[in-house]
């Protein structure tokens, strides 16, 4: 089996909500994916998708994925999808960098692996664990009265787990912080996440202010010194995301003792073959993961749920459905919510079947 083609079609996402607003003001309204295919000599097809939360966010941007692909595209043809290890290291030493370019094409060979296979990904990163993924709701940034209803609308849905939006005002953010959690049963977990938003003086203001409650602080500052001078002046679970994006940095975390939960996104460690393994480097270090990507719709959120499927269940705190957010569907066969949970599928594969009435002409094609 030889990769003979890889294509990419382009596809707007709006939001279900209007507008995502998280910290520095920053917001998006309609998100820019790209979905990967890849081809192959036997007619089996693999698809993935990169979705950058804007280009504001992490070092990556959707034009950046297309042009990519067409970079990397030539170096791969000839290559057997299935040899996953071999193909990654051919990307690497193709296109240095850019892990967010890398990670659709090796979701994609992964869908490839598990139709040659007539097995699910998730079988094949580890084993299904569990019956279902526990979700978590994201909540836009906006005046506190309007976050805990919004809290308190999605806890209705079903939701256990909510991510805040914060890294503001940190006067404010401690308002958002406190309404929430108002509205919360003692069961259900609230992550107060700033997005590197916070100065850290900002930082340590809030998480005295908020001591008191039951609270998880997410990524409060832009750099890991910074982050890790504030965890150790709060007794707050600690959660890490953007200053995570490999093996080296993680390391060097849990030696610090640097966090108690890590933000594993696919696209920013380069796919799922690199998030497996640091996935696995966690589990056999103790420490639970949230396990999403940077944002998506149908296959970036059947390619979450096979990730957090094969994860053993007391490292795996939470993921997201990201085709719930947005109002177009891109693929059948992808994961949805049911009550505040969802299931990776049992078909081959990312067990998706791309709409092609959606997702328009290819604009990457090279063979």
């Amino acid at each position: 089996m030889k990769i003979v083609r890889l294509f990419a079609h382009r596809v707007d996402l709006p939001l279900v909500e209007g507008s995502y607003k998280w910290s520095g003001g920053k917001s998006v309204s309609v998100f820019d994916s790209t979905i990967v295919g890849v081809e192959t000599s036997d007619g089996l097809i693999g698809y993935g998708e990169v979705c950058p939360l804007g280009p504001f966010y992490l070092p990556a941007y959707a034009e950046g994925v297309r042009c990519g692909l067409r970079e990397l595209a030539p170096h791969l043809l000839g290559m057997d999808p299935r040899e996953l290890g071999k193909l990654n290291s051919q990307m690497d030493a193709a296109l240095k960098g850019h892990p967010y370019v890398k990670s659709g094409i090796d979701m994609a060979c992964w869908d490839i692996l598990g139709k040659a296979t007539g097995l699910p990904v998730c079988v094949l990163m580890g084993g299904r664990y569990g019956e279902s993924v526990r979700l978590y709701r994201a909540i836009s940034q906006v005046a506190p009265d309007a976050m805990a209803a919004n809290v308190a609308s999605y806890r209705e849905q079903g939701y256990p787990r909510f991510q805040l939006k914060v890294g503001g005002d940190p006067d404010i953010d401690i308002q958002r912080i406190r309404a929430a959690r108002a509205v919360l049963k003692p069961t259900d977990r609230l992550v107060a996440d700033a997005n590197t938003g916070w100065t850290q003086h900002e930082a340590m203001r809030v998480v005295r202010a908020v001591s008191d409650l039951d609270v998880y602080i997410e990524q409060p500052c832009l750099t890991y010194e910074e982050c890790l001078a504030v965890r150790r002046n709060t007794a707050l679970p600690f959660v890490l995301d953007e200053n995570i994006d490999g093996l080296d940095v993680l390391l060097r975390a849990k030696q610090d003792l640097a966090m108690d939960v890590v933000n594993l996104k696919i696209s920013k460690l380069g796919g799922l073959t690199k998030t497996r393994q640091v996935r696995d480097l966690c589990v056999s270090m103790g420490i639970a993961m949230t396990l999403e990507d940077s944002w998506g719709g149908d296959i970036t959120t059947a390619a979450i749920a096979h990730l957090a499927h094969s994860t053993p269940e007391p490292f795996r705190f939470t993921s997201t459905d990201f085709n719930s957010y947005v109002t177009v569907s891109t693929a059948q066969g992808a994961p949805q919510r049911d009550n505040g949970f969802m299931s990776a599928s049992d078909a081959p594969g990312l067990g998706i079947s791309p709409r092609m009435d959606v997702l328009g002409p290819r604009v990457v094609d090279i063979s």
